[in-house]
């Protein structure tokens, strides 16, 4: 039997390495694709983020694929199904949200873009763990925090900022998840702080085909934090892919 491939979409300001370890024991083909700035002059934008993406699922010979996105990554699947729906069999939104930045939240995003680029560093992000992870995380499990630390100190500072502004150029998806007929796992830390439960219960109520899987103890970065948890949702989504089919 062929095993559907999946595509996992890392979160920001991090890059693929963040998957590593739901990657490991996943089955058949996975892609951990870098949301990498685009060569031109074309404005920041997650929709040429998941151009690229399609992209790479092609390249790969894949497709279509369970689509797996971890905040940032989220908003680039949910641009990927609205841009070429014939790669995405089934999908996971951890950690994120289908709603636009509010005004401020946009603003403040390009603020901190601002500030990278003035700076020429990751300066500006550099404390994001204490928000990524979740209180139990860095409470009791500091090799974690020292990881997603170096992971964000080694990004490219023009990167961080492209990201930054295409996220907040992002429109509301809710009616792109809405009109997805396919099988959707909504996946979040009951310690997240950024979008949090709320959010996710927003995404699970928005799709008739979604299940919501709340991981306990763990904030934002889920995959990082408990990637046992995220993987075994990752495989189940894939197995109702292949009973549908």
């Amino acid at each position: 039997m062929t095993t559907t491939p999946i595509v996992l979409l890392h979160a920001f300001p991090l890059d693929h390495r963040m998957w590593e370890d739901v990657a490991a024991d996943l089955p058949g083909t996975v892609l951990t694709p870098d949301l990498a700035v685009p060569a031109g002059d074309a404005p920041p934008s997650l929709e040429a983020a998941a151009d690229r993406v399609a992209d790479a699922i092609r390249a790969a010979g894949s497709g279509p694929a369970v689509v797996a996105g971890l905040s940032m990554g989220g908003y680039v699947a949910l641009a990927l199904v609205e841009r070429h729906p014939g790669l995405v069999a089934a999908l996971a939104l951890v950690d994120t949200k289908s709603t636009a930045d509010t005004p401020q939240a946009a603003a403040k995003r390009l603020q901190v873009a601002a500030d990278v680029a003035a700076a020429g560093t990751v300066d500006p992000v550099r404390g994001m763990p204490d928000v990524l992870l979740g209180e139990t995380t860095r409470t009791a499990r500091p090799e974690v925090v020292e990881r997603v630390t170096a992971w964000v100190g080694e990004q490219d500072p023009s990167r961080v900022a492209w990201a930054q502004r295409a996220m907040a150029a992002r429109p509301d998806r809710t009616a792109v998840l809405q009109g997805f007929t396919g099988p959707v796992t909504v996946v979040v830390g009951d310690e997240d702080t950024i979008t949090g439960v709320d959010e996710a219960r927003h995404m699970a109520e928005a799709s008739s085909q979604a299940l919501l899987v709340v991981v306990p103890r763990v904030g934002h970065l889920s995959a990082v934090e408990d990637p046992a948890a995220v993987r075994t949702a990752l495989v189940e989504l894939a197995q109702r892919v292949s009973e549908a089919g």
